[in-house]
């Protein structure tokens, strides 16, 4: 795992009530997989695409009637970037882990469940995938238990 030097940090605050707008807010962060520092502080690693992500949320946030700020910024803490790095590959290795287990656990399911249970498992695999910053070990490990999951198929039941 290769940790960033630069993080993209996004500020905010949201009234309490209505409490739509925080929900909503908090449901799009926890699909990006941010790193979450405090009540209202989140990071991801610095790139053009997160910097743009967390752009549209404080777009959100202020629209809603809160306050929000983006920062690009470099840790002065040694070892804080790494640290933030391996929580967030942490968080992901759990979540490929809990394909794999699925995986394992359907593989003695009738060929109609095994096709059902290979369609969910792919598409919350892409979603992991979309918030994992750091891929870990395990990442690898899911793909291939899809792909053997797959291959207890017919080819033509899998599409």
């Amino acid at each position: 795992m290769v940790a960033t030097e630069n993080w993209v940090f996004l500020v905010y605050q949201l009234p309490r009530e209505p409490s739509t707008p925080r929900i909503s807010v908090w449901r799009k962060l926890k699909r990006m997989g941010v790193a979450q520092l405090g009540d209202g502080l989140v990071a991801l690693p610095y790139d053009a695409s997160t910097k743009e992500r967390l752009e549209w949320v404080a777009h959100q946030v202020t629209e809603s009637g809160g306050e929000a700020t983006i920062w690009i910024t470099t840790p002065t803490v040694r070892g804080f970037g790494r640290s933030l790095a391996r929580r967030l590959a942490d968080e992901r290795a759990a979540e490929y882990r809990e394909i794999i287990e699925h995986v394992e656990a359907g593989r003695t399911e009738e060929p109609r469940e095994r096709v059902r249970a290979l369609r969910r498992l792919r598409a919350e695999y892409r979603r992991i995938e979309r918030r994992d910053h750091f891929p870990p070990p395990e990442k690898g490990a899911a793909q291939g238990a899809l792909e053997r999951l797959a291959a207890t198929l017919e080819p033509e039941t899998i599409v």
